[in-house]
């Protein structure tokens, strides 16, 4: 049974970072392909940012250029996201999502990811 749990959600003020963490059990972490997504109060679900099985590649919304790195340490099944210059309008929910998939197409949709976390909260104050 895949499952993954985040953590690092919290209230910081804009401008400020947070390092989000997900970490996976119940998988063959290096075969599975991890994302980001965040759900904003009253919008959509919405990518944020994906990671190949090696960590070769990565994707980004473009809302997040430049400002959030994705990473993963297969020692460890974690994914974690850095998120700098934090804006108020990214208050959400954050979710990590994992599907099997150990090519080198980074998958930004929703349906693409079939196990999902429960999510941490990420407040950003202006």
């Amino acid at each position: 049974q895949v499952q993954l749990a985040e953590s690092g959600g919290g209230l910081v003020q804009a401008g400020g970072s947070l390092r989000l963490s997900c970490v996976a059990s119940g998988l063959t972490f290096s075969r599975y392909q991890l994302g980001w997504f965040r759900q904003a109060p009253g919008k959509e679900r919405e990518f944020v940012a994906a990671i190949t099985w090696s960590g070769a590649s990565t994707y980004y919304a473009d809302s997040v250029k430049g400002r959030f790195t994705i990473s993963r340490d297969n020692a460890k099944n974690t994914v974690y996201l850095q998120m700098n210059s934090l804006k108020s309008e990214e208050t959400a929910v954050y979710y990590c999502a994992s599907r099997y998939y150990s090519g080198n197409y980074g998958a930004v949709y929703e349906y693409e990811y079939p196990y999902w976390g429960q999510g941490t909260q990420v407040t950003v104050s202006s």
